[in-house]
């Protein structure tokens, strides 16, 4: 029996739950309704879903809580999620990301526009575990493990600072522009602005530390990640900031 993919719907309003649930039916999966984080997290706790669907305002906790929650715990951090909203300012957007959400989609949205994005999103996970670890100098990444090190201390980086850096040392010495970026580690089915590429680089390079160099700036063009002249440019962290 051919398995359906199990998509967690969180949302609090009723009529939105039952539109997205009977779409999701009628094309494949096989939805989870829950009205509230904690019918959220038992469910999670039960059996985990192929992608969640998560209402960024729900009573109790918000959507974006449980997102980071789920995100930091390894049990569940690979689940994709889907944030759905009424906010659309960019600001909201890159909150969403960055609380460890893979797309954002802005209410109100179409069905074809929603199954689309979790197709994409389903899609994507595979191909992210094809290459268990790189190493670009003293900097290494393992995705198997979600791990990233450099000289043997871990680096603590957010969902999309590790695919960001994933996809940067996977491709180290070539420069990537900001639409690459965006394509790449979101999707080009994702409608978001290419300043959010230079929020989440600032936020990368914060959490790289001593290794933060490694990431430049290549003006007018975009972004690499090179381990050439380390030790030179340790010694003026700043020459290779935005």
């Amino acid at each position: 029996m051919r398995h359906l993919p199990r998509i967690l719907v969180v949302e609090d309003e009723p009529s939105i739950a039952e539109l997205i649930a009977v779409n999701l039916r009628h094309n494949g999966f096989a939805p989870t309704v829950v009205f509230d984080g904690v019918a959220a997290q038992r469910e999670m706790d039960a059996v985990l879903p192929d992608a969640i669907l998560l209402d960024w305002m729900l009573p109790g906790e918000s959507g974006a809580t449980l997102a980071r929650r789920w995100r930091k715990a390894e049990r569940t951090r690979s689940v994709p999620i889907l944030m759905l909203t009424a906010r659309s300012d960019e600001s909201d957007k890159v909150q969403g990301l960055d609380a460890g959400a893979d797309d954002y989609i802005t209410k109100p949205f179409s069905t074809q526009e929603l199954l689309a994005r979790i197709r994409a999103v389903l899609r994507r996970r595979s191909p992210e575990i094809s290459s268990d670890s790189v190493q670009v100098g003293e900097l290494a990444l393992n995705v198997a493990t979600h791990r990233a090190t450099y000289r043997g201390a871990e680096l603590r980086l957010g969902p999309t600072e590790f695919k960001l850096l994933h996809y940067l040392m996977k491709h180290a010495e070539r420069v990537h522009t900001r639409g690459t970026l965006l394509d790449k580690i979101w999707g080009d089915h994702v409608y978001i602005e290419e300043r959010t590429v230079d929020v989440h680089v600032k936020r990368l390079r914060e959490s790289l530390g001593e290794a933060a160099a490694m990431v430049e700036t290549v003006r007018g063009a975009g972004y690499r990640l090179s381990g050439m002249g380390m030790a030179a440019r340790s010694a003026d962290p700043d020459s290779a900031q935005a």
